[in-house]
């Protein structure tokens, strides 16, 4: 999720137009927002047309898919709705999100055989055994240090929990990479959104979790936001 500065105040911000409206648009696809999870962010729809992409260009007859921290579903519903052969599986620890999830897998038409909910923080209840062509994930990763920097609107209406990542905003994304290499199939891929800041740092957890390629991706905006990697 990007975020821009701006001065904070005591107000409370408007609330933001796509909660006004009860959804978002996302690789074509219509994510309701009714249970007030993450506002799906253009730089996440671009991560995601990156998985697309390469799951429609890769010659995987049913690739498996992970969409992990899912919020609304919006990733794994856009795959899903892109790419028939797929089975996707969408996990996240939040109630709500889950409830939203099932929401935008109907509206959308997504077949119940080919999609999977889970309540899970990070692996812990995606089932002993899955391996997945592909893995992709969207963690909270601001640094609570650079709240200042995050819009009032996000603070003030959407979940925090989906937002700061602990430390540095690196202590889930660290948590996740140290797992999820082991629910990879040997040729899968890991597909990443973070802070630009953070590209160094996650270089070095990478290279601690032994994986052996990763690649950094640009965002539409130029910026370093997205890491493809692999086992």
């Amino acid at each position: 999720m990007k975020t821009d500065s701006t001065n904070n105040n005591n107000e409370k911000s408007a609330l933001p137009d796509e909660y006004r409206q009860g959804f978002a648009m996302f690789c074509g696809c219509k994510i309701d927002l009714s249970q007030r999870v993450l506002i799906p962010r253009p730089e996440t729809e671009f991560m995601a047309r990156y998985a697309i992409q390469d799951l429609t260009g890769g010659g995987l007859r049913a690739p498996k898919v992970l969409d992990i921290f899912s919020g609304s579903g919006c990733v794994g519903v856009a795959i899903a709705k892109s790419v028939l052969a797929a089975s996707v599986d969408l996990s996240d620890i939040n109630l709500k999100a889950v409830a939203q999830i099932k929401i935008n897998l109907e509206i959308n038409d997504i077949d119940p055989g080919r999609a999977r909910v889970f309540v899970s923080d990070i692996f812990g209840k995606i089932p002993d055994g899955a391996k997945y062509d592909l893995i992709i994930a969207n963690p909270p990763y601001v640094d609570p240090a650079r709240i200042g920097e995050v819009q009032d609107s996000v603070i003030d209406h959407e979940p925090g929990r989906a937002l700061f990542g602990g430390k540095l905003g690196l202590e889930i994304i660290s948590r996740f990479l140290e797992e999820a290499k082991n629910f990879l199939v040997p040729d899968g891929s890991i597909y990443m959104e973070f802070d630009p800041q953070q590209a160094p740092a996650i270089g070095r957890i990478l290279d601690d979790n032994g994986y052996k390629r990763y690649a950094f991706l640009k965002d539409q905006y130029g910026q370093i936001r997205f890491v493809k990697a692999g086992i």
